[in-house]
């Protein structure tokens, strides 16, 4: 069988952080932290439970985070 690839480190990043911050600044600051993708969204979305490295999601309400989590 062929060895599992290791994935890459996420950024050592809180996704708290973005929480009550504007849409777009979030999303600038999550890429100067490092994150590859950056998936905003609003709220109620329906969307597919994998877990993507490297990946940040914001729930945006009325331009600003409202949650935000990784994968």
């Amino acid at each position: 069988m062929a060895p599992h690839p290791t994935p890459d480190a996420e950024p050592d990043d809180s996704p708290e952080a973005y929480v009550g911050l504007e849409a777009h600044q979030a999303e600038r600051l999550a890429h100067e932290r490092g994150w590859s993708a950056v998936r905003s969204l609003p709220p109620g979305t329906v969307i597919t439970m994998e877990y993507r490295v490297g990946r940040l999601n914001f729930e945006v309400e009325n331009g600003r985070v409202r949650r935000c989590w990784k994968g």
